[in-house]
């Protein structure tokens, strides 16, 4: 069966992108071995063992008095525990002493209690009675107002596992337990190849009938937002050898290639046939039923998956956030998870209804407001090439295939972009 533009074998996007990750297999980068300030948004490549307990002594969280927990038991503003007055104890040393029975040692938030201490009474909690001894007017139980060695990180314990994608808290983490440098598999490379005759660079003045490169640099910017390294390579004349050469080029020293313009039926689409003509396999799919994003190219070359992007913006974004983010999730290791996949997604009202065609996943730009303590999903209306549409989005809804579109009031995801 045809689309309306006489392509065989228009697929949903879903069923595209599975046919993009089973032909890749498994991990491609390499790995590297980074020091942890360097490791930010890359995906770790092996499990991380904790060395030492976290923290390595058991501490005070509050400014107080370090005590027995038993000797305060029955303690009361009318009934007070009395309490004798033993060596303080200063940030930053070791409390080198046991704890005598009935005795406290004043602490500061951070302290190492001493052996024989197991809580901490807050300065809030007790009464000075002289320079030798305390009332402590409230009963703290063991562990109160304490973190004990270990508590936090165990020795031995696993703190980040392979295929994780490394978060300042992780960084935190590793530095807290001294290690300071971390495998991981490298970015991808992916090479970004833009295509027109009417294409000029960003910077070159206009003459009639040209439009300035915007694509490349949103591929880029997406590229690098989902963990890989963008490659611009420039931009390429409609013809079959100089765009094919330039691909050629590519798969040598990338690990994707995203093309951008040339996917549309015509005389100048030479893109699908530059992919299967170099194949092993070729083409995986050409043209999807999705809105905006129907004439998209996928296809995998000697093992390097490329992406034929439409030419209007819009289309650009949403093919990427599709294709480009899971497969660069995949060459690089990173292991899928609910909470990466729905990371960014919020519940919002939609404020006016969103017309569709049914038999198309549409992907609608909104922008998100706050009335009367809701949030409010507004749908940007505007044709798929405007880039203005695009600045103004926060996100985007989703209507599914199956749908004729969304009504007003309806409860809806809204993917933060």
């Amino acid at each position: 069966m045809k689309d309306m533009l006489g392509r065989e074998k228009v697929i949903t996007a879903d069923e595209a992108l599975a046919k993009m990750l089973a032909s890749l297999g498994g991990v491609r980068t390499s790995k590297t071995r980074l020091k942890i300030e360097d490791s930010l948004g890359m995906v770790s490549a092996e499990d991380v063992f904790s060395g030492e307990d976290l923290p390595s002594f058991s501490r005070s969280t509050v400014d107080g008095y370090a005590v027995s927990a038993s000797d305060t038991y029955g303690a009361a503003e009318t009934m007070p525990a009395y309490l004798n007055l033993g060596r303080e104890i200063y940030m930053g040393s070791s409390a080198d002493f046991s704890l005598a029975k009935g005795t406290a040692s004043k602490i500061p938030t951070g302290g190492m209690l001493p052996e024989d201490a197991d809580a901490v009474v807050m300065f809030e909690h007790v009464q000075i009675v002289d320079s030798t001894m305390i009332e402590v007017l409230k009963p703290v139980a063991s562990g109160e107002n304490v973190i004990s060695a270990g508590e936090d990180i165990r020795k031995g314990e696993l703190l980040i596992p392979q295929g994780v994608r490394i978060r300042p808290s992780h960084i935190g983490a590793l530095a807290g337990i001294g290690i300071t440098e971390i495998t991981l598999y490298r970015r991808p490379v992916v090479s970004i190849i833009s295509t027109g005759d009417e294409i000029v660079p960003a910077d070159q003045m206009l003459s009639p009938g040209n439009i300035r490169d915007s694509n490349s640099y949103v591929i880029a910017g997406m590229v690098s937002e989902a963990g890989g390294t963008p490659a611009r390579k420039g931009i390429f004349r409609d013809d079959y050898d100089t765009i094919r050469a330039a691909v050629e080029e590519a798969i040598e020293n990338s690990d994707a290639i995203a093309v951008s313009g040339g996917t549309s039926v015509g005389t100048k689409d030479m893109i699908a046939r530059i992919i299967q003509d170099i194949g092993n396999p070729g083409i995986l799919f050409h043209g999807l039923a999705l809105k905006p994003g129907k004439p998209m190219i996928g296809g995998v070359m000697n093992g390097i998956p490329i992406f034929g992007l439409p030419g209007h913006p819009a289309a650009v974004s949403v093919c990427l956030e599709l294709f480009m983010r899971p497969v660069l999730g995949l060459l690089s290791g990173l292991k899928p998870s609910a909470a990466s996949r729905l990371r960014g997604v919020l519940s919002a009202r939609l404020s006016k209804n969103i017309p569709s065609s049914q038999g198309r996943e549409e992907h609608v730009r909104v922008m998100v407001e706050e009335r009367d303590g809701e949030l409010v999903a507004v749908p940007i209306l505007g044709k798929s090439g405007l880039l203005k549409t695009l600045v103004r989005a926060d996100g985007l809804v989703v209507v599914p295939l199956s749908l004729n579109g969304i009504e007003k009031d309806s409860i809806v995801e809204v993917r933060l972009v």
